[in-house]
């Protein structure tokens, strides 16, 4: 990733919005997302929000030349997977036209462009990549540490995890996009009352904060990604919500780990920011304690050592039922930073393909939960709560352990340098409906 004139912070879009100073959308982020209006019936097509606006982007196609048209034609689809196929040449030109269409510095186009703009709040939104795969990692040691305190007090860190970055595969079928409710699942729990388990709703339902990342180019079955190479293989970022039923995962996550407490839904927000987009908030790699194993090989390189972090701000909210019929603002359960995480992104792509498994376009991972060192920046219930033992005090006088029934988490995310304009991730939200 390099910085280039699409970063410059002195660039001003005609699109107003796009130049507020708390804008999760300027001109110097251009995240995609797949949308249509809500009074249209048509097909979803891929757009790039700018403000609070998203422009069509194969509409805008003739106004852009050369390989930036081509990429712009390839948007006249419901998602990002035939844009990611003309690779990162196309991707920085479409990124560099759509920079200087937008700009005040074309104002000769403005009206040509503004007939193909939708209000965000007018526009219906889809997940907007094709996903055929989903990894979930395991990348935070605070989270890690965390939750392993619960049930090995004494051991909570296995032996492997400063060796290896954690996963388990998900399930791609059900990744829903922001706003779709979540039903509670059902599952097998046992109970400490329990002589047998019971299939029943999921009692311990949680969220967990994290950033889920698209492979936009594929890599050969049989053949490593090696990980000076693996940061590239990444067309963009989104923010994900891995909803988890505890007390599912507790019966059945023995001896091969999560299975039914997750697959029954992830949410990611609307809009892609792209890598390209983050390369003014690179950062090094978590540094790890000096008695801490360095990575085996295959795993480190000197430039995704100083430079594979990612300064990322996340923080989730809870709204309940109650704080929407009093009009209370979210409460905000946790704030911390994408950049404390253990693994870095490249080992992360690294490792998946280090057996010869192959990524594909499209491919969807996550970063595993977003907790840092402090409580603040736990960014899940079961930390919060520690276990359910601990019920969370909110401002109006409700308390949780987990999440109920009409409770929506929201989560929101940005980035801030001295320098650049801050660009954040939009939301992504997800409310509780009963079994």
């Amino acid at each position: 990733m390099t910085i280039d004139p699409t970063h410059d912070p002195a660039l001003r879009s005609f699109v107003a919005s796009a130049n507020a100073p708390d804008c999760d959308f300027p001109i110097q982020n251009l995240p995609y997302g797949a949308f249509r209006r809500r009074s249209s019936t048509g097909t979803p097509r891929i757009g790039v929000a700018i403000g609070d606006q998203i422009l069509n982007i194969a509409a805008a196609a003739d106004l852009l030349d050369g390989a930036a048209g081509h990429a712009a034609a390839a948007c006249a689809v419901p998602h990002l997977n035939d844009l990611m196929k003309l690779g990162p040449a196309s991707w920085a030109a479409l990124r560099s036209g759509l920079s200087q269409l937008l700009s005040t510095d074309r104002a000769d186009r403005q009206s040509r462009v503004e007939r193909h703009l939708t209000p965000i709040a007018a526009a219906e939104l889809f997940v907007p990549v094709k996903i055929g795969n989903f990894t979930d990692f395991f990348a935070s040691i605070f989270h890690a540490t965390n939750a392993g305190r619960l049930f090995r007090p004494d051991s909570p860190l296995l032996p492997n995890y400063k060796y290896v970055p954690v996963a388990y595969h998900g399930r791609a079928s059900s990744v829903l996009v922001s706003g779709t409710p979540v039903r509670r699942p059902s599952g097998q729990t046992k109970r400490s009352e329990d002589i047998v388990p019971v299939y029943r709703p999921a009692r311990s339902l949680d969220y967990e904060l994290e950033l889920g990342f698209y492979i936009g180019r594929p890599s050969t079955l049989g053949t490593p990604v090696p990980i000076a190479q693996a940061g590239a293989h990444v067309f963009g970022y989104c923010l994900l919500n891995d909803w988890s039923a505890r007390d599912i995962q507790a019966w059945e996550a023995q001896p091969l780990g999560p299975f039914l407490a997750k697959n029954f839904a992830t949410s990611v927000s609307p809009f892609v920011v792209t890598a390209a987009a983050l390369a003014p908030f690179q950062t090094a790699a978590f540094k790890r304690p000096a008695d801490d194993p360095a990575p085996l090989p295959h795993l480190t390189v000197p430039h995704d050592q100083a430079t594979g972090g990612l300064d990322i701000t996340m923080e989730a909210f809870v709204l309940t039922a109650e704080m929407r019929v009093q009009r209370a603002p979210p409460f905000r359960l946790s704030r911390g930073s994408f950049a404390q995480l253990y693994w870095t992104v490249a080992q992360m792509v690294a490792h998946h393909t280090s057996s010869g498994c192959n990524v594909e376009i499209g491919d969807l991972m996550g970063s595993g939960t977003v907790s840092g060192p402090e409580p603040d920046s736990w960014a899940s219930l079961l930390e919060l709560s520690k276990g359910g033992r601990e019920p969370i005090a909110l401002p109006n006088g409700e308390t949780r352990r987990f999440l109920e029934d009409g409770d929506e988490v929201i989560f929101r995310a940005h980035c801030e340098r001295a320098g650049f304009a801050r660009i954040g991730f939009g939301e992504c939200r997800g409310i509780i409906e009963s079994a």
